[in-house]
């Protein structure tokens, strides 16, 4: 199984950073999955912090998973994938120190880039539910600084993450990215976008490409690339279409369904044997096992 050296995966996503286009990642969450999008021409992929949380723990997003589990499905991911791979490393699992061990392990598991968020995690007691509380600019830049310390690859890209433009609104949002582009972060990645506009004031303020997340927004991948976004997350479908899926099928089996009545809903045996390296899994059989 070849694939690309990890350096040249983050290479590429420093390319789309640096370019004038706004790409969308592949939301994966396994090592099968990252093959699919492959195969259908992606070559950026992501795996959300709630995606890992729903597809390893059958658990909601409440920062219950740990770094290890985190970085075990990323190595798991990387070791069959050449997608760069973006990630949200939550809030770094803990403080800056926390940060840089955070940053030390993704980046061995073979990420092309990382978040850090500004968001205070986990959920304190009593806190009210639904409203997101951001932690300091003072201990934020700290955390950043710290994430770029401790990465030993100059090309991993380290993204600094806000909610502030749901919490706190433009004005404060600008402040802080102004900040956090301070500490030598390679992008701003902002959640909570309704407007170009807002991407435009970001951009401007940080003088950094943008990620955006996913939102409440009608507006096209090309308006955001003018106002200086790189990489637009479009959700997680592709998780919930695959449960979606599943349950059809165990429905089916599950009510006396015969295998033959799939088979245009399923992958064919030779989609399968390509998707999982079977040639060459064939080619050891045959070259070590003879």
């Amino acid at each position: 199984m070849s694939h690309l050296r990890h350096t040249e995966q983050r290479q590429r996503f420093r390319s789309i950073l640096n370019g004038n286009q706004c790409l969308s990642p592949a939301s994966v969450y396994d090592a099968l999955s990252a093959r699919v999008a492959e195969s259908v021409g992606y070559r950026l992929g992501i795996l959300a912090g709630s995606v890992s949380s729903n597809t390893t723990l059958a658990a909601p997003d409440l920062i219950l998973l740990t770094l290890t589990d985190f970085a075990d499905q990323v190595r798991r991911i990387m070791r069959a994938s050449d997608l760069s791979l973006l990630v949200d490393a939550d809030h770094g699992y803990g403080n800056a120190l926390n940060v840089m061990r955070t940053v030390q392990e993704l980046e061995h598991a073979g990420v092309s880039a990382m978040s850090i968020e500004d968001t205070s995690l986990p959920i304190r007691f009593a806190q009210p539910e639904g409203k997101d509380e951001l932690i300091s600019i003072p201990e934020m830049v700290g955390k950043l600084k710290a994430a770029v310390a401790a990465r030993r690859d100059p090309s991993t890209v380290i993204a600094g993450r806000t909610a502030a433009l749901k919490v706190e609104g433009t004005d404060k949002t600008v402040e802080r990215v102004k900040a956090y582009a301070a500490c030598g972060v390679d992008c701003i990645f902002v959640i909570g976008v309704e407007t170009a506009e807002q991407v435009k004031a970001v951009h401007e303020a940080s003088k950094l490409p943008v990620i955006v997340g996913p939102g409440k927004t009608s507006t096209s991948r090309e308006e955001f690339a003018k106002a200086g976004a790189r990489v637009l997350l479009q959700g997680h479908q592709p998780v919930a279409a695959a449960v979606k899926a599943l349950r059809e099928v165990y429905a089916h089996f599950h009510s006396g369904g015969a295998a033959a009545d799939l088979k245009d809903k399923v992958a064919s045996a030779q989609e399968m044997d390509a998707l999982v390296f079977g040639e060459d899994y064939k080619r050891y059989l045959r070259d070590f096992m003879r």
